[in-house]
């Protein structure tokens, strides 16, 4: 499988302090215009990270029938002696001795006294391989135990190289640790990949987003899940009030989910457009009126047509016929007691009739009786 290279966006980030090795074939099938194209990619390499003792230290291992170090670790540690180191680098002879540059790699490049620094340091130790051809001599064993000792390895294949060999030799994955390009003349391409490959990742180091971890240069930020907002001390997330963001409720607002629904006060319902209220006529609606429903400030009370009234329920009507129906209506439980004490009902008889004549005159005032 070949892994294409073509374009990657460029990252602002801070990459990690890593102790960086580039081990580099300079044999004869490298034309010299084509060398010239590999240094600048180291050079690029080089301009996108950050340098420095307590940052990321840089060594050069060139190699061909013979295997050259170039500078170590602990020799330089600012960008500019970097890049004129690498300007000065020449090719070597003939021959792709590529097992013997990984063990002097590993050997000598990757050491104490090379400069790299302590594993208790927990230092990313990383070297990348940049090759054309098939190597000339083993490299599974010795690369295996450059990655047992800890050396991460990318393996850039160019043109002519052998994409077996290349991944004998890198690290796994191999999706992300060898790589292809059709010349040196797109290697440059590479820079942007690495540079994304050796981002400091902060929000792997350890972070106290309650939900999600976003890295942003060589920090972090927090951000919640939808539904969702982050709370003033930038790291823990509460449920969102929608109502509370703003809404366009004329009444009253009630959070749904990660939404929210508009209500309306009582005596009012809810328009077609869901937002606004309209005063409610209950009398539209279901009542229980017998007769007549008539709108009382939200609510309702219930009346009788004419030749009728309203019964003890005040729902229902009952007709009035007669003089009898009446005087029966009239009677209270006062005056009937009134007449079970008065023996000769005398008294008793005197003040219902009375009050039935008073009643039969308000009733027709009223135009509610119409009595013959």
């Amino acid at each position: 499988r070949y892994y294409q290279i073509s374009t990657f966006s460029t990252s602002n980030c801070r990459n990690r302090p890593i102790d960086l090795v580039f081990i580099i074939d300079s044999s004869r099938s490298v034309r010299p215009a084509e060398f010239e194209k590999a240094k600048e990619f180291l050079q690029d390499m080089v301009g996108s990270l950050v340098i420095g003792s307590d940052a990321t230290r840089v060594g050069l291992v060139n190699y061909a029938s013979t295997v050259k170090i170039e500078f170590l670790l602990n020799t330089y540690f600012d960008k500019p002696s970097l890049k004129q180191a690498l300007a000065l680098v020449e090719p070597l002879a003939s021959g792709t001795m590529t097992g013997m540059a990984i063990k002097t790699a590993m050997e000598k490049a990757f050491t104490k006294e090379a400069g790299a620094r302590a594993t208790s340091m927990n230092i990313a130790k990383v070297a990348i391989i940049v090759t054309d051809g098939r190597p000339q001599d083993k490299v599974e064993e010795v690369s295996a135990a450059a990655r047992a000792s800890g050396i991460e390895i990318y393996a850039v294949g160019v043109d002519r190289a052998d994409m077996t060999s290349l991944r004998l030799m890198a690290s796994q994955p191999h999706d992300d640790h060898v790589f292809y390009v059709e010349t040196y003349g797109v290697i440059e391409k590479l820079t942007s990949k690495f540079r994304e490959t050796l981002c400091l990742d902060a929000c792997t180091q350890g972070h106290n987003c309650q939900h999600i971890c976003v890295n942003s240069g060589n920090s972090y930020n927090c951000k919640c899940h939808p539904g969702y907002i982050l709370n003033p001390d930038k790291k823990t997330c509460s449920r969102s009030d929608a109502c509370a963001q703003g809404h366009d409720c004329q009444h009253i607002c009630t959070t749904s989910g990660d939404s929210y629904a508009c209500e309306c006060r009582a005596g009012y319902v809810l328009n077609a457009d869901q937002k606004t209220c309209s005063r409610s006529d209950p009398c539209s609606h279901e009542h229980d009126c017998q007769h007549i429903c008539e709108n009382n400030d939200g609510s309702y009370i219930c009346k009788c047509r004419v030749g009728f009234m309203l019964n003890a329920d005040k729902k229902t009507c009952s007709h009035i016929n007669d003089k009898e129906t009446l005087m029966t209506f009239f009677v209270s439980e006062e005056m009937r007691s009134e007449i079970r004490e008065d023996a000769c009902m005398c008294e008793a008889q005197i003040v219902f009739q009375k009050k039935v004549q008073s009643a039969i005159q308000e009733l027709s005032r009223k135009h509610i009786l119409f009595l013959t």
